[in-house]
């Protein structure tokens, strides 16, 4: 991990560290076991860790706390239909925040399954716009 990404999440209480690590363990294990990703680069967007495809297969995924509350996001592109894919195929797995974040509370188990299929559209975006224009 980049020391400016490991310094952000430093800067964490516990308990929120522990929730946003094991959320970036999600994408890095999503990343590596779905074909046509590659390696990710771990950097900061915003002031925030961030997770970029290397091969350009995929839109950049962003994590962090939601300011003033007890409770953390995964962020996409908002230029993107991902997260209204997602509303319409797990309405009730998520709190969605717009057509921008996935928002977890704190008290909450992550729905692993659920999200590592979002993490893995998200990680192949550009993937299917190209299929979709080779078809065309």
């Amino acid at each position: 991990m980049p020391a400016a990404v490991q310094a952000v999440f430093d800067s964490y209480p516990s308990a929120l560290r522990k929730k946003l690590l094991a959320l970036r363990q999600l994408i890095l294990d999503t990343a590596a076991q779905t074909q046509g990703v590659g390696p990710l680069e771990e950097c900061l967007k915003w002031g925030e860790p961030a997770y970029v495809t290397r091969s350009k297969s995929g839109s950049t995924v962003r994590i962090d706390r939601k300011k003033n509350q007890d409770r953390y996001a995964i962020y996409f592109n908002c230029n993107t239909t991902l997260v209204d894919t997602f509303r319409s195929l797990f309405p009730h797995s998520f709190h969605f925040e717009g057509n921008r974040a996935l928002v977890f509370d704190m008290k909450d188990a992550l729905p692993g399954e659920e999200l590592g299929f979002c993490i893995a559209m998200a990680l192949t975006y550009h993937q299917g716009k190209t299929a979709k224009r080779s078809a065309a």
